[in-house]
């Protein structure tokens, strides 16, 4: 039996706490899991210290960045918020280029691909954003491969739009292999859409 991976996500005082909502819920619920206890999630702070979203709400991670290891990681997963265009969180940037130089994966959201723009890690991958523009900002060279997308996924990196955490949370279930294919599809559908047939199809999905 294969053993349980580890995924990391980033915790800091004003993250954007509606951008990882579909991530968190799909890693935690074993109910569509094609592999329940494939993977954990691991939240981390800097300092182990509780932090304070965007949103309000109140959250004691689980370790420090310290207590982070590649050993038995899977991926990391960094959440937007306005503080990664005022140049914090570098230190963890750099932890996700070294997730990346380990071939390991890495999904970032709105503000965080503006961290990983700005070390360079976007600068040869395709990728996108809130917009280009916006990377732009960041003095990065990776202007020829953005793409205008929600979602991109290249070479174990993950990128989305802060308007589209569905779709970032649709890359990630489908780059970890979380739900069958058809489970995924009929998920994002009923998500997407709210249509009637949408959740009996899910159903349907998950009894195939």
């Amino acid at each position: 039996m294969t053993a349980t991976q580890t995924v990391y996500l980033f915790l800091f005082d004003t993250l954007s706490d509606w951008e990882i909502g579909y991530v968190t819920t799909g890693l935690n619920n074993p109910m569509m899991q094609k592999t329940p206890g494939a993977y954990r999630l691991k939240t981390f702070s800097i300092d182990g210290r509780p932090v304070r979203s965007a949103g309000g709400l109140n959250i004691t991670p689980d370790i420090s960045m310290d207590e982070v290891t590649l050993s038995g990681a899977e991926m990391l997963i960094l959440p937007g918020g306005a503080s990664w265009e005022k140049g914090a969180h570098e230190d963890v940037a750099e932890l996700a280029k070294t997730f990346h130089d380990n071939n390991l994966k890495v999904a970032a959201i709105c503000g965080a691909t503006y961290g990983l723009a700005r070390i360079g890690l976007l600068d040869s991958i395709r990728h996108t954003s809130n917009a280009k523009a916006y990377l732009e900002a960041s003095n990065y060279q990776g202007g020829n491969h953005y793409v205008g997308a929600l979602a991109v996924h290249d070479e174990n990196v993950i990128t989305a739009s802060g308007t589209a955490p569905l779709e970032f949370a649709r890359e990630i279930f489908q780059t970890l292999h979380l739900y069958k294919d058809d489970v995924l599809r009929a998920w994002y559908e009923l998500f997407k859409t709210s249509s009637p047939e949408a959740f009996p199809a899910l159903m349907n999905a998950l009894e195939a």
